[in-house]
């Protein structure tokens, strides 16, 4: 059976980002997980851009008037909890 090809894809890194990979020790496999994790994981709000829009911000901003993120104790994950309703975690 033959393994499967690889192909390599570089990227251009600020300063700031190659001082911080510099630290990792194995930046392949960090950036090759980083990546997979971003592509399977993307947010429902900025779909995996990263920014929102002024737009987006403005809609984000009016939606936290009525809504809160917050910490779930028994697994520890950041949710949204609406009003004053306090939403328990569904494991």
């Amino acid at each position: 059976m033959r393994a499967k090809k690889r192909e390599t894809i570089t990227f251009k890194a600020d300063e700031t980002l190659a001082k911080a990979l510099d630290k990792v020790a194995n930046k392949s496999e960090f950036i090759r997980n980083a990546i997979l994790n971003a592509l399977e994981n993307d947010c429902p709000l900025c779909q995996g851009t990263g920014i929102l829009s002024s737009e987006q911000r403005s809609h984000w901003a009016g939606f936290l008037n009525t809504h809160s993120l917050q910490r779930c104790d028994e697994c520890k994950a950041v949710h949204l909890v609406c009003g004053s309703n306090e939403a328990s975690c569904q494991h």
